[in-house]
């Protein structure tokens, strides 16, 4: 008996916008700078990377490759990839390792 198995792509189950949040927020957690431009491809395969390369003024082929696990994407790249998704960055303080020094 043959069983097949279909290729795991985390895009598919990106369905809601409510979906792509929880999981950049669980991504950014972690904080490894690969593993968030991963998920922002992830994310941008789900919402059509060819669109959003035209959106971000790239190439589909240079923003697949900037947002894949061994991409190095700028921060302006992040910051339009994420503006042309409808999101935006916001920073919290880290009160697990925040010391006030007093």
């Amino acid at each position: 008996m043959d069983v097949k198995f279909s290729r795991y792509d985390t895009a598919d189950y990106l369905k809601s916008e409510e979906d792509i949040v929880a999981y950049l927020d669980a991504v950014m957690e972690d904080g490894e700078p690969g593993l968030i431009a991963a998920a922002l491809g992830d994310v941008a395969r789900a919402r059509n990377l060819s669109q959003l390369a035209r959106d971000v003024g790239m190439s589909r082929q240079g923003l697949d490759k900037a947002l894949s696990g061994e991409g190095n994407p700028s921060l302006a790249t992040v910051l339009k990839v994420a503006q042309a998704l409808g999101l935006r960055l916001s920073w919290k303080v880290d009160n697990a390792s925040h010391s006030t020094g007093v």
